[in-house]
């Protein structure tokens, strides 16, 4: 009986206190569910304003209408066939260049196969290609003769370590990845983000070394330039896997590189060869610029071994 009370199933009789009478279905039915209506009412208050301030937002991200058709901003690429569709249709609106940067090692076979009908379609419409790969990339056969097949329509330099990928089509579209594995990606068309991220590659650009040319000389005997620039790596704190990943070399090689570099300067210690490595001058990047001869300096107990 209490429920029923409380739920106002049951009401006192108005003739006799004493008693509780049903109260009428139309009435319990308008009680119970008034407050239900309520709060649809409000939510449906609380939907209409959102959905209104999510259309203002929306209509920042609007470029001009080209062709009439309005392009947005940022567009995020769900999936691999999304984002191979976004990247077929502004390869073929492409008409001027195209720059990517392409991190990681040696570049796989089947990554430069899925890539050449696009790069040869660019080709073919007199498109120039630049791109950006890490030193490592120059030892892959495949990425030789992918640039062989092309020509002299891409022009390629390589760096110790670049950014994430990117291309750049006609400095008006930008793909960069939008998650780890990069089955998501954002298309960018803002002027200024693609222009940031243009002068980004550029810069990275004036630093790189083509790879038709030799890596510098690190001037230091027995120390190659990738151990140059693990020491660097080294010198700033950074762990074996995160030095690899930077580099685009196995963690195994990058342990062995580590090693040929304890051993070469005398070190017993990854604390003390973090001060061998500053002691000989390794605590910065290799640069191009660095191969102008110096003073001669004695390696720590490696006498017969010198720094130019």
């Amino acid at each position: 009986m209490p429920c029923l009370l409380e739920l106002a199933l049951l009401h006192p009789d108005p003739d006799d206190m004493d008693w509780l009478v049903p109260t009428s279905p139309q009435e319990v039915m308008t009680r119970l569910l008034r407050g239900v209506y309520d709060e649809v009412s409000a939510s449906q208050r609380r939907m209409g304003s959102a959905v209104a301030a999510f259309e203002w937002y929306a209509g920042l991200g609007l470029q001009p209408q080209v062709a009439g058709v309005e392009r947005m901003a940022i567009r995020v690429l769900d999936g691999s066939s999304r984002i191979q569709a976004a990247l077929d249709e502004a390869t073929q609106a492409c008409a001027t260049e195209v720059l990517t940067v392409q991190p990681g090692g040696i570049r796989p076979e089947h990554e430069l196969t899925e890539g050449l009908h696009r790069a040869l379609a660019l080709r073919g419409r007199g498109v120039r290609m630049r791109d950006l790969y890490t030193h490592v990339a120059r030892h892959g056969q495949g990425l030789l003769n992918y640039l062989e097949l092309m020509g002299d329509s891409v022009e390629a330099r390589t760096l110790d370590e670049v950014i994430d990928r990117l291309i750049v089509f006609d400095r008006t579209v930008a793909f960069i990845p939008a998650n780890a594995d990069r089955t998501m990606a954002l298309e960018l068309r803002h002027p200024a983000l693609v222009h940031y991220l243009v002068t980004v590659f550029e810069r990275f650009w004036r630093l790189a070394i083509p790879l038709t040319a030799p890596l510098p000389d690190t001037g230091i005997e027995g120390i190659s330039h990738r151990e140059q620039s693990i020491a660097a790596l080294l010198a700033e704190g950074h762990q074996d896997a995160v030095i690899a990943e930077r580099l685009g070399i196995s963690v195994r090689t990058c342990r062995a590189h580590i090693a040929r570099l304890s051993e070469t300067l005398g070190a017993a210690s990854r604390t003390q060869l973090g001060v061998r490595i500053a002691k000989a001058g390794l605590d910065r990047p290799p640069r191009a610029a660095d191969v102008a001869p110096t003073p001669s300096v004695s390696l720590p107990d490696q006498g017969s071994r010198t720094v130019r």
